[in-house]
């Protein structure tokens, strides 16, 4: 006869998460490393009683903002190489649509997360309950429901002995490394609290196996041939670099053959920047030495990218006669995009084959082509070193100069995190990455609000690192509640705010498509009304130091030299706020160097915008169609 124990759903899911681990390379992790939650009435009698019946076998974090407590649990699943995440248990209502930002972000980038938001009463004893939306057309439909498209596995409990299946199949996706994102246990109150008779080999441990498929033999002979034919190769390295942990066999790849390798935000950091053959970032933030060997690339082998718009310059960066794609990709979706050659396999695993194949055949790219990206990539060192210089260190630093100081401070230990405005793209054009995890942008979302809670979550994973969390002003005022948690957790993230009165990366894409500015500017009104007149009397510093952090001004290059020491050494949730001198500008950094697609008005009066229109017709006529 089977053995049972009384649970409840609540209890018996928390009791199931402690049991589950995962396996890779001889690596075990416990698969969910904690649970973060908000409760309301949708789940305090739920899931936070069954935190509290298993307090000591599932650690809980208190937070202030449903979305962040996602982006922290995102943050720690990319730090532990999606080997271990956490959970987020919020009420129905609020709490729980609170939850899509978050989602969406997780399943953008393949980053594992657990969500656990309260539902609506499966038994329906009144109707409505408190913050339920009434659907006259579906009964079984609620503010849940809006998860569905943002997640990678949907599933409401609407019975105690759903649970099991249901709670197979979510660790399944979690651990995916082709499907896995954010997956969503919609729970019922009602049914949260009920009991059940639970076998016991539901809680048994369970180690659940993160893949890594090889190449297929004739995908890897076709991918071979491509490579060797290929007179001006570009390797496109992206995100599942870093899944997979594929650095050092790109590393070695790279230099056995001696192929440049560029980078999409989500892949820098594959290769360090100083490797011979790393070319800096690729595309409409990337370095003019990767734009130019991608116009002019005859193969282009992309390692774990998906090809975004802002990789690709909206399809007009790859613009050689008869150039051709190999993409290496776990992903088949991925995998035979821009009607590549597809070499489906885990990174690590194809990258290896790849270069065994090529060293049997002693396959090299040509000295001459060496020759000319190495020259370009010291003339780009260039133009980084004079966007980081400060002549006068007595003044206000611009955005690259505050980079330049930072870059002076850290060592391959640092990890920086950013998601929007201009920082990314001064980031992905200028930051100098140290090791295979330093640079961590968020830009398939590009959220502003995440970097915060997210060096929460990465800190959690490293806690003997110094994390970095760079912020605008605008981004800042999007979430910074969660300093809040740090202080209450003791985690000692180090947060960069640069204050330039505005969402100024919106600011300079909307001059140059015609939009002159309007409504990005944080500034009283002038007397025509318009967001024109003085810079608004908002004190970002006292903020935060309202919340708990403790707070370092720096108004010149020579202050922030001393306070970014001082806050890389801080053992408590350190503030560096800096006022930057291009106000009114995105930030002093070499201009793009590939196009990116943003329509612009077709007809206009005012001539901004015709302007502007001419200038986009001109780029449109440059787009391809690979075919």
């Amino acid at each position: 006869m089977t053995s049972t124990t009384r649970l409840t759903v609540a209890q018996a899911l928390v009791r199931f998460l402690t049991a589950q681990y995962t396996e890779r390379d001889g690596e075990r992790r416990r698969l969910i490393g904690a649970t973060w939650g908000i409760f309301g009435h949708g789940n305090v009698a739920g899931i936070g009683q069954a935190l509290v019946e298993y307090a000591d076998e599932m650690p809980y974090h208190q937070g202030r903002n449903e979305q962040a407590m996602v982006h922290a649990a995102v943050g720690y699943a990319r730090q532990c190489g999606r080997l271990s995440a956490h959970a987020v248990t919020t009420s129905i209502g609020p709490g729980a649509t609170n939850l899509v930002t978050g989602a969406a972000l997780a399943t953008i980038n393949h980053l594992p997360v657990l969500l656990l938001p309260g539902d609506v009463f499966a038994t329906r004893p009144a109707d409505p309950v408190l913050q339920q939306l009434e659907v006259p057309f579906a009964g079984d439909v609620s503010v849940n429901d809006c998860l569905r498209p943002v997640s990678k596995y949907f599933d409401r409990i609407t019975r105690p002995e759903a649970l099991i299946p249901a709670a197979l199949q979510a660790m399944r996706v979690l651990t995916d490394p082709v499907d896995t994102g954010a997956v969503t246990l919609a729970l019922p109150q009602d049914v949260q609290a009920e009991a059940y008779d639970w076998p016991e080999e539901f809680f048994a441990e369970r180690t659940w196996a993160v893949r890594r498929p090889a190449a297929d033999a004739g995908e890897l002979a076709g991918a071979v041939a491509a490579v060797r034919e290929a007179r001006r190769p570009l390797i496109v390295a992206g995100g599942g670099v870093h899944h997979s942990r594929a650095e050092e066999a790109l590393a070695e790849l790279a230099s056995a053959t001696r192929i440049p390798v560029a980078s999409t935000q989500a892949g820098k950091g594959s290769l360090r920047w100083d490797h011979p053959q790393d070319v800096g970032g690729i595309g409409h933030t990337g370095t003019a030495t990767a734009d130019e060997l991608a116009r002019t690339a005859d193969l282009v082998i992309g390692v774990g990218t998906r090809y975004t718009d802002f990789t690709t310059a909206s399809g007009t960066l790859f613009g050689a006669s008869g150039v051709r794609f190999l993409n290496l990709n776990i992903a088949p979706y991925d995998g035979h995009k821009l009607a590549g050659r597809p070499l489906i396999a885990d990174a690590r695993a194809g990258l290896e084959a790849l270069t065994e194949a090529l060293l049997m055949h002693k396959h090299r790219a040509e000295p001459a082509y060496v020759t000319e990206y190495t020259d370009d990539k010291e003339r780009w060192e260039y133009r980084v070193d004079a966007a980081y210089e400060a002549e006068d260190v007595d003044i206000r630093p611009t955005q690259p100069q505050v980079l330049g100081v930072l870059d002076e401070l850290v060592t391959e230990d640092d990890i920086l995190i950013n998601a929007a405005g201009s920082l990314p793209g001064d980031l992905h054009k200028l930051w100098r990455a140290r090791s295979r995890d330093q640079y961590h942008v968020e830009y398939g979302y590009s959220c502003m609000g995440y970097e915060i809670p997210a060096a929460i979550g990465v800190r959690m994973a490293a806690p003997d690192r110094p994390v970095w969390a760079l912020v605008g002003d605008g981004t800042y005022l999007m979430m910074p509640t969660e300093i809040v948690t740090a202080v209450q957790e003791g985690v000692a993230i180090k947060v960069i705010i640069l204050q330039n009165h505005g969402y100024a990366s919106i600011g300079g894409l909307s001059e140059s498509v015609g939009g002159e500015r309007y409504g990005t500017a944080y500034r009283h009104r002038a007397e025509d009304r318009t967001y024109t007149g003085a810079p608004l009397p908002v004190d970002l510093a006292a903020n935060a130091a309202s919340l708990g952090m403790r707070v370092l001004r720096a108004k010149t290059v020579r202050d922030l030299r001393a306070a970014l020491a001082e806050a890389r050494d801080a053992d408590t949730p350190t503030c560096v706020y800096v006022e930057t001198e291009t106000a009114d500008t995105v930030s002093g950094a070499p201009p793009a160097q590939a196009w990116w697609d943003v329509p612009v008005a077709e007809t206009a009066t005012r001539s901004s915008a015709v302007k502007a229109r001419e200038e986009y017709d001109r780029h449109v006529a440059a787009r391809r169609r690979h075919l």
